[in-house]
């Protein structure tokens, strides 16, 4: 499950979280990883959550702009949650691993989200994740994610960048191709299994 969130800041404690989209990701009959469904969602400001100038200007969110039609945190992660727990349900798995350009950055907003509206459930392992920034510096040579999907020859838009459901698409793609860059099936790691 990739997760991308937009924020008002970098405190996961502190400053609000603005948007939040992700992109499950499954094997097609090839065998190889694609992106499947995607969810995003536009959310209202936290009540007494800080909104950093500096930070909405690098996005460019308008965190009270009426056509954003934004929900609470709490409508949000409900509907994301439920969605996952559908996924999870049709691919037989009990837990999602969260995916994400530095993901820590992400599942602690997620995290702080989560306690603030006393969420009981949530699908995502606690503490697992995977990070395509670790990933493309592995691969690629590169940690940026504009830079990354350059290498891996995936088209990247600049000026789409910071939006949560643009760079979630992206580290899908550039996720699923890091994967497939490697056989499905081994018994030991760097084994392949020839039975």
């Amino acid at each position: 499950m990739v997760i991308d969130v937009e924020t008002g800041g970098f405190d996961a404690r502190k400053d609000a979280l603005l948007e939040l989209a992700a992109v499950t990701v499954a094997f097609d009959d090839a065998g190889k990883l694609q992106p499947h469904n995607e969810y995003h969602y536009h959310i209202e400001p936290y009540p007494g959550m800080n909104l950093d100038p500096k930070a909405l200007a690098f996005t460019g969110i308008q965190p009270y702009h009426p056509f954003r039609f934004a929900v609470s945190e709490k409508d949000a992660l409900t509907a994301l949650f439920k969605a996952i727990r559908q996924d999870l349900k049709e691919f037989k798995c009990q837990r999602a691993v969260l995916v994400g350009h530095n993901p820590l950055f992400d599942l602690g907003f997620l995290q702080a989200a989560i306690s603030r509206n006393k969420i009981k459930r949530e699908p995502f392992h606690s503490f697992t994740t995977f990070d395509t920034a670790t990933l493309g510096a592995l691969v690629y040579g590169q940690t940026v994610l504009a830079r990354i999907a350059a290498k891996a020859k995936i088209e990247f838009d600049a000026n789409e960048a910071h939006s949560a459901i643009y760079d979630a698409k992206k580290t899908a793609e550039i996720f699923c191709q890091i994967v497939n860059l490697w056989p499905l099936e081994t018994d030991v790691i760097g084994e392949p299994n020839n039975e």
